[in-house]
């Protein structure tokens, strides 16, 4: 047996072929692509790159890079035995390939090989470095890797590196600034001084540290050093789209990331990436936020995410126009009304048919609550059922609703429905507890919207609903090859997880079949669909965010609208937008187009839940009330407002009380409200309890003007 393994090492050896260095493209341009996979949506890697000899890198930064890749390079047969004895077991016993490599090794990875992460590919690299070691000099690799790396911002080879971040060519590097570069090698982003500087400095302590070790430096060098001055980052957007597309490439991108790919295997590696984006879907949500905001203010911003609800691929994405600017389908907003199908689903799981009968008077009054609730356009019903008061968007019975189910349990249901985490993970409320005040509560307002989400989690959430409860998680990439089409990653979505019952999805569906058509966005052919829409207030005259979302079994949609800093939404004719306005306009062309074409889907006809249908006890019946007359006219074209007792408008509300108990459904209180700041990379900084909140804000107990939700 060892003579026959002998003879096929000696074999494999033999016929191991490695190639002329100078003949390979050191830098694979990256190739991003629609569903079809064949329309390209972006080629990354920016050409950032002048080859050098050994000579022209100087002494100290070589030395920085040995001691953080591998110190023992000039003495090795080429490979990392204990790395290779590492990857062997980690692929036996499940773990990762990825063992501890030599600069040989990353060299042939990143020059001559795929990235992908097998054993046998493992096993190539292996026969590979010792040929080339043997025969080539420790020099020729070290230049040959030297300008093959990627360091980051579009710089590919030291030479580039030297000149991107210190303004100097690599003959000039000193040991401090050379270790900078070498500690780039390993994560190019995440190690860029500007993005962690915390991490960036410890990681440059430990190379030079090494140095010492080595007698590459003495104690005393290392005493005086300090951390030199970096350039700020340029420009340079590394192939990424300047529009729209480009913020889906960076989502697509930060999905690679997440599964283990780094920097130098994306921007260099040669890769094709297959996204989930349908060409046709995008191009019709692009046409439809043009036409819809053709002539409309420039302060406002929108946002459009729509995903398949049977596997959780994202078939359109509209975060802004700059595919380098702020994303706002990432942005944390209050959804308003468009929060209350979870608290139906919520009910119905405690019990509660959707034929059950509440108060949807206004205005009223609640035990945690010292001010009162008010419907939208002074609406009211005295004994409706939740399906018209869903319908009707009245603020009354779903602020009720919520406060008789826990807004706690209603917040599970929204978290389980649209795949939130316990607290914020990024954003401008990153720590804090998600949908929840500052002090980690929930209030009953969360039942009309107060606490935010983003237009990405509202699409997550309704599609969850339009699988029947199953919950599956939004993916970006679909598919990624090398340049000779072996496949690195196959992915068509998970299984989903049944996180809400299927009867309860299927009568929470039911209870939002008539929004569309009473809000006069019915799709094309009287298509059935579900949807809610959303408007939350700035005060009692002004609106600062509006929502749309709506689903078919095959299609859940979410459209946002807003500002960068709170401030009034109004159209170029001074009207207040409301969800059904031109939010809704959006969202019904862009429906419309992405379905054309396609079977018509059947949503449920009747509740299934056997709950009570009973009206409400006694002592919450209240004397049925005229509506607000509902004087305007419908919409003439897709930009106008419909009726105000159709869609959301302002009320007048104070804010709640403290609660007495974590338990509690009431808010924290505080002596004023907070300041919401502007936009800053594509979220908002905390705004959740603050002025404007849904149905009443939830700064504490001062008693202010703001808007509702309907």
């Amino acid at each position: 047996m060892f003579v026959l393994l002998a003879v096929f090492v000696g074999v494999v050896y033999a016929t191991t072929e490695v190639p002329d260095p100078s003949s390979v493209q050191n830098a694979q341009t990256t190739v991003v692509y629609y569903a079809d996979g064949t329309t390209e949506m972006a080629r990354l890697g920016d050409e950032n790159r002048t080859n050098v000899s050994l000579d022209q890198v100087s002494e100290p930064a070589r030395n920085a890079i040995l001691a953080a890749e591998n110190r023992n390079f000039y003495s090795d047969p080429g490979i990392s035995f204990t790395g290779i004895v590492r990857a062997a077991w980690n692929n036996v016993s499940g773990g990762s390939t990825q063992g501890g490599s030599t600069i040989t090794q990353q060299y042939v990875k990143n020059a001559f090989l795929t990235s992908e992460q097998t054993f046998s590919r493992k096993f190539q690299e292996l026969f590979l470095a010792i040929k080339l070691d043997n025969e080539y000099s420790k020099d020729e690799i070290l230049e040959n890797y030297l300008n093959t790396i990627y360091f980051g911002r579009g710089a590919y080879g030291i030479e580039a590196a030297a000149n991107t971040f210190f303004g100097v060519p690599a003959s000039q590097l000193t040991a401090e600034q050379g270790a900078v570069l070498a500690v780039l090698i390993r994560n190019p982003s995440n190690n860029d001084p500007e993005v962690n500087p915390e991490g960036a400095l410890t990681r440059w302590e430990g190379v030079l540290d090494a140095m010492v070790e080595e007698d590459w430096v003495t104690t005393e060098q290392r005493a005086a050093a300090v951390y030199p001055p970096v350039l700020p980052r340029t420009g340079s957007n590394l192939g990424i789209p300047d529009g729209p597309e480009g913020l889906i490439v960076q989502q697509a991108l930060n999905e690679l990331r997440a599964k283990g790919y780094t920097d130098q295997q994306i921007f260099a590696g040669g890769l094709r990436i297959t996204t989930t984006i349908e060409k046709p879907r995008q191009d019709a949500a692009l046409a439809a936020i043009a036409d819809v905001m053709q002539g409309e203010p420039g302060n406002l911003r929108q946002a459009l995410v729509a995903i398949d609800p049977r596997t959780g691929a994202v078939r359109a994405y509209y975060g802004g126009p700059s595919g380098t600017g702020n994303d706002y389908a990432q942005a944390q907003r209050q959804p308003g009304s468009s929060m209350k199908p979870y608290v139906l689903a919520t009910a119905l799981q405690q019990g509660v048919g959707v034929e059950s009968r509440r108060d949807g008077s206004s205005p009223q009054t609640f035990p945690d609550r010292d001010a009162p609730v008010r419907n939208s356009g002074g609406a009211s019903c005295g004994n409706c059922t939740l399906v018209e008061a869903m319908t009707r968007s009245l603020n009354t019975t779903y602020y009720g609703l919520a406060y008789e189910v826990g807004p706690e349990n209603v917040r599970a249901t929204a978290l389980a429905a649209a795949g939130l985490p316990e607290t914020w993970q990024d954003g401008g409320l990153a720590g804090q507890t998600t949908l929840a005040n500052a002090d980690g509560s929930t209030g009953s307002a969360i039942g009309i919207g107060e606490y935010e989400m983003r237009p990405i989690d509202q699409a997550h959430g309704f599609a969850t609903l339009a699988a029947g409860g199953v919950e599956r998680s939004p993916f970006f990439v679909g598919r990624v090859t090398d340049t000779s089409g072996a496949v690195l990653l196959e992915y068509g979505g998970d299984p989903g997880e049944q996180v809400i019952p299927a009867e309860v999805a299927s009568d929470t569906t039911y209870a939002l079949e008539d929004v569309a058509d009473y809000s006069r966005r019915s799709l094309d052919g009287d298509r059935p669909v579900a949807s809610k829409t959303g408007t939350q207030g700035l005060n009692a005259e002004d609106n600062s965010d509006a929502w749309m979302v709506g689903y078919t079994p095959s299609l859940s949609t979410a459209v946002w609208m807003g500002s960068d800093a709170r401030e009034p939404i109004r159209t170029a004719s001074g009207s207040i937008i409301y969800g059904a306005g031109l939010p809704g306009a959006i969202w019904q062309q862009f429906m419309d187009a992405a379905l054309a074409g396609t079977p018509e889907e059947p949503l449920p006809d009747e509740p299934v839940v056997d709950a009570d249908r009973e009206g409400p006890p006694a002592s919450q019946t209240a004397t049925p009330t005229t509506e607000a007359p509902a004087t305007q006219s419908a919409p003439a074209t897709s930009t106008q407002q419909a009726p105000e007792t159709q869609v959301d408008t302002p009320q007048t509300s104070v804010t709640p009380t403290t609660p007495s108990t974590p338990s509690s459904s009431a808010p924290p209180t505080s002596s004023s409200p907070p300041v919401v700041p502007p936009v800053v990379g594509g979220t908002t900084a905390p705004g959740n309890g603050q002025p404007g909140g849904a149905g009443g804000n939830n700064s504490g107990g001062q008693q202010q003007p703001q808007a509702g939700t309907g």
